[in-house]
């Protein structure tokens, strides 16, 4: 460039100037250049690594939804476990203060000491599971340096990933053993957790079955009692008048029946009937729906995995099938063995104590290391 002049090199720079001077007046404010230099970083993105598929597309495409729902989350978390609190809160206000004095008027003393007991017991395991699964940590990986064994470095927490740990947009860190995001829980689904939210599923759809079978004559009763009542008002009741009750004017002029007042419904009456229709088709859907949650649960514990290990282990299955290969879960230990692991089964006694009572024991293991398949001996022999 020695060879080039002075008198060449002094338009460059005035039109440098001016493209700067014209820069200056077209500034945009702080806020849009930064959502621009984002959209800008993420279609970068796409196009930035020669190992780009359509996970990593979707992913970047749909970066601020997953954002917007993962912010939305976790601030409705809060409400909805008062909801849930209030919910479970108005059932057994109704079976105690409207069931429980129909149960000892009604029933025999066996029916009685059996409605009384089982009742409890369910609402004890419902409460207390519910409690430990929101207030127990579903545990996370140590961020300072250690020895345990990783699989991966998780691309937003930046730290060691042990097998079958995720990041959770939510709570925004990892989760050791993560089996989704609860908002009724406001809380994860982890190592910790788990055994605590399966089993409270469990007992509160057991609860919902029970109460809907229970409570399925007084439904029909009440909700009959109502639509009855519903037909006085429409149809006023009376006794028809003829012969000498005309003659001598016990009717006005025109009118035919004499006007018989409706059987008293009260206030009270009518409350009860409609806490009781309120309360069975509440448990009624619950049931459905939660019920099925629970199957679903259920299936997954018995095969040794969770609900994110589901989709991988599909891919991985379809990815090894098209090699010729067969694939098999290595978290799995077949279905007894995968129960006494999740359940913390280790001897006869424990399906009592662990299982049909609350207890809040540990699950085995820290959630860092597991064993994995093959194994060739029975892990808990119970």
């Amino acid at each position: 460039m020695r060879w080039c002049s002075s008198s060449m090199l002094h338009p460059l720079r005035c039109v440098r100037i001016r493209s700067c001077a014209r820069r200056g007046k077209n500034t945009l404010p702080l806020w849009i250049r930064e959502i621009w230099a984002y959209i800008r970083l993420l279609v970068q993105s796409l196009y930035f690594s020669s190992l780009t598929d359509s996970d990593v597309v979707f992913d970047s495409v749909f970066e601020p939804v997953f954002w917007t729902v993962d912010y939305v989350t976790r601030w409705f978390g809060t409400v909805f476990v008062c909801l849930v609190v209030i919910l479970t809160g108005s059932i057994l206000a109704i079976a105690y203060l409207i069931l429980l004095p129909m149960i000892f008027r009604t029933y025999s003393p066996p029916w009685i000491a059996w409605h009384v007991c089982y009742g409890h017991w369910n609402m004890v395991m419902i409460i207390f599971h519910y409690y430990k699964a929101i207030t127990t940590s579903p545990g996370s990986p140590p961020t300072e340096k250690n020895s345990s064994p990783f699989v991966a470095v998780c691309k937003k927490c930046i730290i060691p990933k042990p097998a079958r740990t995720h990041h959770c947009g939510i709570c925004n860190r990892c989760i050791l053993k993560m089996d989704h995001h609860c908002p009724w829980l406001n809380n994860c689904v982890g190592h910790f957790n788990h055994r605590y939210f399966f089993s409270f599923c469990v007992a509160l759809a057991v609860g919902c079955v029970y109460c809907s079978i229970s409570g399925r004559d007084l439904f029909i009763e009440a909700y009959s009692a109502i639509e009855r009542f519903k037909h006085l008002d429409v149809e006023k009741p009376g006794v028809p008048v003829t012969g000498m009750g005309v003659l001598i004017g016990l009717l006005p002029p025109g009118q035919t029946n004499y006007q018989t007042s409706a059987p008293p419904h009260t206030f009270k009456e009518k409350l009860i009937h409609k806490s009781i229709i309120y309360m069975w088709v509440l448990t009624s859907t619950v049931a459905v729906a939660l019920g099925s949650l629970t199957l679903w649960h259920a299936v997954l514990i018995s095969r040794g995995e969770t609900s994110i290990e589901r989709h991988i282990n599909s891919k991985e299955r379809n990815r090894v099938v098209k090699r010729g290969g067969v694939y098999r879960n290595p978290f799995n230990h077949g279905r007894l063995n995968n129960w006494k692991i999740f359940l913390g089964v280790e001897k006869t006694s424990h399906w009592l104590t662990r299982v049909l009572l609350p207890s809040g024991h540990a699950p085995p293991g820290d959630g860092l290391q597991w064993d994995v398949f093959p194994v060739k001996k029975d892990l808990i022999p119970v």
